[in-house]
């Protein structure tokens, strides 16, 4: 695993261990950040169910000003907070244990949306389309982005894009305008 373009282009990241760690390939992370324009000079990034964090150091390799990271496993964390320390992310990261929807919950009515929200739970738990939902009821970003199994179905929403790659697929779902 490593990022793929930007700041620390070619770094490799400490991957996290087990027979359930299912990370986002390079593949999929690449077509991820070029679908959401590639560039994100200043954005406020949440990367939620974080793991590693591939994806929220890929964007601040790429720019981002900012990448609250929200992880609730202790083995996760401790890979995430490492992989931080390793690309010297440190100044531009928070890195929060939580259950993503107690945080968001906590969280109430914000006064400014984050840029981007990008989520991959894990698989077979149905996460994904729960964020979904909670998103669209109270949106936490101007945008999510998740990924999820291609046989679990996100809701409809104006302006949701979809892509698959094999079992996987990528849904965008902007704010309401």
């Amino acid at each position: 695993m490593r990022i793929i373009a930007g700041e620390w282009r070619g770094r490799r990241l400490t991957p996290r261990k087990g027979r359930a760690v299912r990370p986002t390939t390079d593949r999929v992370r690449e077509a991820w950040m070029s679908a959401m324009g590639g560039s994100f000079h200043g954005w406020t990034v949440l990367d939620l169910f974080a793991g590693s964090g591939a994806l929220g150091l890929e964007c601040l390799s790429r720019g981002a000003g900012h990448v609250t990271f929200v992880e609730k496993a202790g083995s996760s964390l401790a890979v995430l907070r490492k992989n931080i320390e390793l690309v010297g992310a440190g100044d531009r990261a928070t890195v929060v244990q939580a259950d993503v929807f107690s945080w968001l919950d906590r969280l109430g009515a914000l006064p400014e949306l984050a840029d981007v929200a990008l989520a991959d739970p894990p698989y077979g738990t149905a996460l994904a389309g729960r964020l979904a939902e909670r998103f669209l009821q109270n949106p936490f970003a101007k945008a999510l982005w998740v990924e999820h199994p291609t046989d679990e179905e996100l809701p409809q929403a104006p302006g949701r894009w979809q892509r698959r790659y094999g079992d996987t697929t990528l849904t965008h779902l902007p704010t309401a305008p």
